[in-house]
């Protein structure tokens, strides 16, 4: 097993100007946005979200923009096209010369395709897909668990870091579960998930595209395990 060390000197060389495309998969709950984070300040490329992107479009009244707002404002999905132009907008912005994090998209196999196609376009090409895979009973367990201040947002877990007492340790406020949080909205989460996401990693499989890793344990032990899987020479080129 390679050490951190180790680890570290291959992000090091990719930091050096090697280019880098990975999307982040597996199920809510899973720490993808918290490992894309990591990933961020590791590998000096930028984690780009597709509702962030969308908001950004907006507000600057870009084209595709305003086309995307019309559908915001009636708390509509935004399509497939729509969102495939604005990240086409994003992609060409110098930030994202060295490469780039995408988590949360694509959720859809049709999704994937036009990433596909849209990345031929502009000369690029997905390095990595990694999967975080957890067990749908050890998602439940983690959402669930959650518990948000009312007054001040501050977040607990009635296993992993609950409150001293029934009130907020901060401000002491109520202490209460989201909605979205309940067991049962949770289930439906995956219920949506396994259906329209979950075929993505057949899909990037089938491309030799796909990694995955076990998603339990700390942040810390799940990114070193996902820093194992980014290896110089794949993302240079070379052979092993």
């Amino acid at each position: 097993m390679e050490s951190l060390e180790d680890e570290d000197r291959k992000i090091d060389y990719l930091k050096g100007g090697v280019e880098m495309i990975l999307v982040l998969m597996g199920p809510p709950g899973c720490g993808k946005g918290t490992q894309a984070k990591k990933l961020e300040a590791k590998l000096g490329i930028p984690q780009l979200s597709t509702g962030d992107m969308l908001r950004i479009a907006v507000k600057n009244g870009t084209e595709v923009g305003r086309k995307a707002k019309k559908y915001m404002e009636e708390g509509q999905l935004v399509p497939d096209e729509i969102i495939i132009d604005v990240m086409r907008e994003r992609l060409v912005q110098k930030d994202c010369n060295k490469g780039f994090i995408l988590d949360g998209f694509p959720r859809t196999v049709p999704q994937g395709e036009a990433l596909n196609k849209l990345l031929d376009e502009v000369g690029k090409k997905i390095t990595d897909v990694i999967n975080i895979d957890v067990a749908d009973q050890e998602v439940i367990e983690r959402i669930s668990g959650r518990r948000q201040c009312v007054k001040c947002g501050a977040t607990y877990h009635i296993v992993f870091s609950p409150s001293k007492g029934d009130h907020c340790d901060k401000c002491d406020g109520d202490v209460v579960q989201r909605g979205d949080d309940k067991e049962e909205t949770v289930k439906e989460r995956l219920s949506v998930y396994r259906k329209q996401t979950a075929p993505l990693i057949f899909f990037y499989r089938e491309l030799g595209l796909l990694k995955e890793i076990e998603g339990i344990g700390d942040i810390e032990e799940i990114f070193s395990r996902i820093c194992s899987l980014i290896k110089k020479d794949e993302c240079c080129g070379k052979a092993s």
